[in-house]
């Protein structure tokens, strides 16, 4: 089955614009409300609300303010249909160097994100 990827492709370069940039604004539109974000602290099960999570990029200073170097790529979009799109992506806020894994819906306005789980390496 073969879909377009450009309509995804465009929704997760938001999504990298968003995290380099640090803009809670650009990140809360590519998400839907009710999605959450996880991932595995010391072997446990971590789970943040978008909002509580818009909340922390609003606080912290931006890889793109602080003149840090940005690589982010899509390694794959896999599509089931015209509306459900699995990505996992590639990206940088140093020191941490992330592998993510979005769930996106197209729903009434547009490509959303409905869920994240991801996994980070701390490097110097």
């Amino acid at each position: 089955m073969s879909h377009d990827r450009s309509t995804v492709e465009a929704a997760v370069q938001n999504y990298f614009d968003g995290l380099y940039e640090g803009d809670a604004d650009k990140l809360g539109a590519i998400f839907d409300p009710s999605a959450d974000l996880r991932w595995l602290e010391k072997g446990e099960l971590q789970v943040l609300t978008v909002p509580d999570w818009l909340d922390r990029v609003r606080k912290r200073p931006s890889a793109k303010a602080e003149g840090k170097p940005r690589e982010d790529f899509i390694v794959t979009i896999d599509r089931s249909d015209e509306s459900t799109a699995f990505v996992k992506v590639r990206c940088q806020l140093p020191p941490r160097y992330f592998t993510d894994y979005l769930v996106a819906m197209k729903l009434r306005d547009g490509w959303k994100i409905v869920s994240k789980s991801y996994r980070y390496d701390l490097r110097e």
